[in-house]
């Protein structure tokens, strides 16, 4: 196949373009510095969002598109700046993506498009399945409607659209998981805020199979919740944390430092949800990583 992704270098953009060039697919990457090079024949880089490109004259054949792009919301505090930065690069990057889209005559068969559990907005007690329609209201929930809104102009297209609301990705070099275990490796880790807030957590290579899984199962389309099918309390996953390290777990981390550290992002770890991919178990697919302790044994032993 012939796979368009757009955020091709971040975390999940690098191991989903390994894992389709490993299996022989040709990877089109879309970036603003398309002078990148690889030794791999199979992954090619499209300049795009640049003055005088036009990235569809080199994209006449295309099977898939995959779109991640989007500014990381945990790389700085919320202030206005942020937030309108962080909201405009996904609305942006899925506008370009449709404009591609419109004026290719030969349409892909799918489009990934990434969205987050954050849609929903946070909740002690609810359990969230694709089936809820209600949203949350708080900031990352409304970013992430915005930005499903606006790949539902994709599927006006008549191209089978997908949203992947990935939950928290836990992987090595990246991710949220080397910021949380850093606590531990000092021997300092413990529960952050309550303790009783989900984590809704999925091991990376289940990202990547969970896309493959989607582009290969027609009958999958709108928004499919990516998250593994056991989700635990922040409590819970520190403890488990400190057990696969070998490390203590014994000093908390109170909400209101926490909040005077980092503002309204502190939201990331003291506020969440608990999310089941009803979607893709219902469909067929089979979790390589299903429980927290085997995901944290693999990417923290191995």
């Amino acid at each position: 196949m012939n796979i368009l992704i757009a955020g091709g270098t971040g975390f999940v953009g690098k191991a989903l373009t390994t894992y389709f060039s490993q299996n022989g697919h040709h990877t089109y990457i879309l970036t603003r510095n398309a002078q990148k090079r690889e030794n791999d024949p199979y992954i090619h880089y499209v300049q795009w969002l640049t003055e005088d490109t036009n990235p569809y004259e080199q994209l006449s054949s295309i099977d898939v598109v995959v779109n991640l792009a989007g500014e990381s919301i945990n790389s700085g505090r919320w202030n206005e700046t942020r937030k309108r930065v962080i909201m405009e690069s996904r609305l942006q990057a899925t506008h370009a993506i449709y404009d591609l889209i419109a004026k290719m005559k030969k349409k892909p068969n799918v489009v990934i498009q990434a969205s987050a559990i954050g849609i929903y907005g946070t909740s002690l007690n609810e359990t969230f399945t694709e089936r809820h329609e209600i949203m949350g209201t708080d900031f990352l929930a409304q970013t992430v409607k915005r930005w499903e809104e606006a790949g539902q102009r994709i599927a006006s297209l008549g191209v089978r659209t997908i949203f992947m609301r990935f939950g928290i990705i836990l992987g090595k070099g990246g991710g949220a998981l080397p910021r949380i275990i850093l606590p531990y490796k000092w021997f300092i880790g413990g529960t952050i805020g309550s303790g009783k807030q989900w984590m809704s957590w999925v091991h990376i290579d289940d990202v990547i199979g969970a896309i493959d899984f989607a582009i290969r199962h027609e009958r999958i389309s709108g928004p499919v919740n990516v998250t593994a099918p056991s989700p635990v309390t922040m409590e819970q996953f520190g403890k488990t944390v400190a057990n696969v390290l070998h490390r203590p777990h014994w000093l908390p981390v109170p909400s209101f430092a926490l909040k005077l550290l980092l503002g309204e992002m502190s939201m990331l770890v003291l506020e969440g949800q608990r999310v089941i991919p009803e979607k893709l178990l219902q469909t067929g697919y089979h979790f390589s990583f299903p429980t927290v302790d085997r995901a944290l044994v693999n990417i923290l032993q191995s």
